[in-house]
């Protein structure tokens, strides 16, 4: 079983064959950046269309249960998630609206501060806020998961502790492994593994030790030395993998609509667009160079299973369905 924790791929046929044939059971994908929610329902209505046009590869994801189905029916099942609070806009109530439309994970902040708490870009860290120990209560009854793959570290550790169900880093790496201002120091890791949540390394270039240039033998041992530290069970892949996406997009992730200014973020002036990826993974069909640099550290069968797949089925299993 190969789930990925996070994908916001240039949605087409090709992609689709290319998960068939690097043995995706599931796929976490990104349906809204800085879109509120009218424009977060079109992109919705946009997967239907998919979901019509390409029965034989993908089908929609809601429950584990139907990453089984996809797995018997040689299929891909696609579930639905937003890097930031923006589709709730400032209504409370739209987290059950969402979650009933499909969506199961929703990033409390994209890089700055939103209603909910504060991002990693943000100067001052102010944490949870009012409204945002209100979301997370909500989210924590509908089945919505909490995601503080974008959000500074006071932030993640608040919401791992006030929230009452596992909460994920659904694609970053450990910051001492790599200095980036999107990847996690061990406090912020061990609040969410501590807590029973699950983290997915991201193979995202501006998130890798020497970026594209970043070896597999690296990437694999910093996977090892995580799971010694923190336990197995709490880690997946979540790639970020943007495969075939124009520049433009890059630039709607950073900016959005809250700037005038190029905020390059993790980029540079000089390569304002999407890095190339490593060249053991280009695409979804190199998953296999993953569970070979994995069985290189002296991972067991078990272990490399549980991390390429495993661990998030089990923690999909858990989160998604609403507590009374």
């Amino acid at each position: 079983m190969r789930i990925d924790g996070l994908q916001y791929a240039n949605w087409s046929e090709k992609v689709f064959r290319q998960m068939r044939s690097g043995g995706l059971s599931a796929v976490h994908v990104t349906v809204a950046y800085h879109e509120g929610f009218r424009e977060t329902v079109t992109n919705l209505e946009d997967w239907n269309r998919r979901f019509e046009r390409f029965p034989e590869f993908i089908c929609k994801g809601q429950w584990a249960a139907d990453i089984d189905c996809a797995r018997k029916s040689g299929r891909t099942a696609i579930f639905f998630g937003a890097q930031n609070s923006s589709p709730i806009e400032s209504d409370i109530g739209l987290i059950e609206i969402l979650h009933t439309l499909g969506l199961r994970f929703m990033q409390l902040t994209y890089n700055n501060q939103s209603l909910l708490a504060s991002g990693c870009y943000e100067a001052e860290d102010g944490g949870i806020t009012r409204m945002g120990r209100q979301a997370i209560k909500e989210m924590n009854r509908v089945g919505l998961v909490i995601d503080m793959s974008h959000s500074g570290p006071r932030s993640t550790i608040e919401a791992a502790d006030l929230s009452q169900r596992p909460i994920t880093i659904s694609h970053a790496n450990p910051l001492e492994w790599s200095p980036s201002l999107r990847n996690k120091n061990d406090d912020v890791i061990r609040a969410v593994t501590g807590n029973g949540g699950i983290m997915g390394f991201s193979i995202y270039p501006h998130h890798l030790r020497d970026g594209s240039s970043c070896t597999l033998d690296s990437f694999s041992e910093m996977i090892a030395r995580a799971v010694e530290k923190f336990g197995i069970e709490h880690f997946g892949i979540g790639s970020d993998l943007c495969q075939d996406q124009p520049d433009s997009v890059v630039t709607w992730m950073r900016t959005g609509r809250w700037t005038r200014d190029i905020d390059y973020g993790e980029g540079s002036a000089s390569a304002p667009g999407f890095p190339p990826m490593p060249e053991w993974f280009r695409d979804n069909r190199d998953f296999a160079n993953i569970e070979s640099g994995l069985r290189s550290t002296g991972m067991n069968d078990d272990e490399i299973g549980a991390v390429l797949g495993g661990n998030w089925y089990r923690f999909f299993d858990e989160s998604f369905r609403s507590v009374t």
